[in-house]
C-alpha cells in the first residue's frame, strides 16, 4: 500500500510543482508519445520476458495493494503450529504425521492457521519435505541440500516480476529520447513557419523525454524495489520452515527446532524466545 501512495506523492509532488512554475497540465498530455513510450515499454517486456511473465507481473504488482502478510503474528502462528506438528510426532511417532500433511486443509492443527494454510508454496513445500522425512530414505544434510534447491528454485521464479520491472524502468529514459527525437523530426518539417506552432511541436517532443525519465525513476524504480523486498520477506518465511524442519530430521527436541526457526526471523518481526515458547506452549496445553 505504501508503494503506491509514495508513487502518487512523487507524481502530485512533479505536478504541484510544474504548476507553481505556471505551467500548463493539458501541455504534458501528449497521447502520441504516451503511446510511443507504454507500448515500447510493454513490447520490450514481452520480448524479453514472454506472456506469463505478464500475467505473473501484474498478480505481483496488485499484491502490493495488500499490507505484508508476514507479520509477527504470522510468524508466531507459524511457530506454534510446527510446534504442535513436532510434538505429534515426538509422542505418536512419524506416522502419526501422516495425516496431518496427506490433506493439511482437513488436519485438526494446520486448519487452524490460516495464515499458513492460505500460501500454498509454504504448504507444498512443508508437507512434502515432511513426506521425504517419513520415509526415512533421506539423511538431514542430504534433506537441507534438498530444501535449498527447492527454495532457490522459487527464488529465481518470483524474482521475474521484480527483474522485468526494473528492466523496462532502465529503458524508459531511452524511449523517452526516441520519442523526443521523432518529436524533433516532425518539428524539422514545419522550420519556417509559425513560430508559435513550432515551440508546441518542441514542447510535445520534449514531454516525451520527462515521462519517460519519471516513469523510470518515479514509478518502475520503486515498485522493482518493493517486489524485491515482499519476495525477501517470503523468503524469509519460507526460510523459517527449512531451518525448523533441518532440526526437526536431526532429531531435536521441539522447542529447539522452532527456536532454530525464529533465529531466522527478521529482527523487525521477530518474537522474543520468551514469548515464542509462552505462545507455543499455551497453544499445545
Amino acid at each position: 500500500m505504501f508503494t503506491i501512495i509514495g508513487v502518487v506523492v512523487v507524481i502530485g509532488a512533479t505536478m504541484l510543482g510544474y504548476m507553481m512554475h505556471g505551467g500548463n497540465i493539458a501541455v504534458l498530455i501528449q497521447i502520441n508519445e504516451i503511446i510511443i513510450l507504454l507500448g515500447a515499454g510493454f513490447g520490450s517486456f514481452l520480448a524479453a520476458n514472454g506472456m506469463s511473465a505478464v500475467t505473473g507481473t501484474i498478480q505481483a504488482v496488485m499484491g502490493l495493494l495488500k499490507p505484508d502478510p508476514y507479520t509477527k503474528q504470522a510468524y508466531l502462528d507459524l511457530l506454534k503450529m510446527m510446534y504442535q506438528l513436532f510434538n505429534v510426532a515426538r509422542k505418536e511417532g512419524l506416522l502419526g504425521l501422516e495425516k496431518h500433511i496427506e490433506e493439511p486443509e482437513k488436519s485438526d492443527i494446520i486448519s487452524k492457521y490460516p495464515s499458513f494454510l492460505n500460501n500454498h508454496h509454504a504448504v507444498n513445500f512443508m508437507c512434502d519435505t515432511l513426506k521425504v522425512i517419513l520415509t526415512g530414505a533421506v539423511g538431514p544434510h542430504d534433506l537441507a541440500e534438498m530444501m535449498e534447491i527447492d527454495l532457490e528454485v522459487a527464488h529465481k521464479e518470483a524474482h521475474v516480476p521484480a527483474s522485468a520491472i526494473q528492466t523496462v524502468g532502465d529503458a524508459m529514459p531511452g524511449f523517452g529520447i526516441v520519442a523526443a527525437v521523432l518529436g524533433v523530426i516532425i518539428t524539422m518539417g514545419k522550420i519556417g513557419g509559425e513560430a508559435a506552432e513550432i515551440g508546441h511541436s518542441v514542447a510535445a517532443a520534449l514531454v516525451g523525454t520527462f515521462l519517460g525519465i519519471l516513469l523510470a525513476y518515479g514509478i518502475f524504480a520503486p515498485l522493482s524495489k518493493a517486489l524485491e523486498t515482499r519476495m525477501n520477506s517470503e523468503g524469509s518465511y519460507m526460510n523459517c520452515i527449512r531451518f525448523a524442519l533441518f532440526s526437526f530430521a536431526r532429531g531435536e527436541s521441539p522447542i529447539t527446532c522452532v527456536e532454530f526457526a525464529r533465529r531466522n526471523i527478521e529482527p523487525a518481526v521477530r518474537p522474543g524466545f520468551v514469548e515464542m515458547e509462552k505462545s507455543v506452549k499455551e497453544k499445545a496445553a
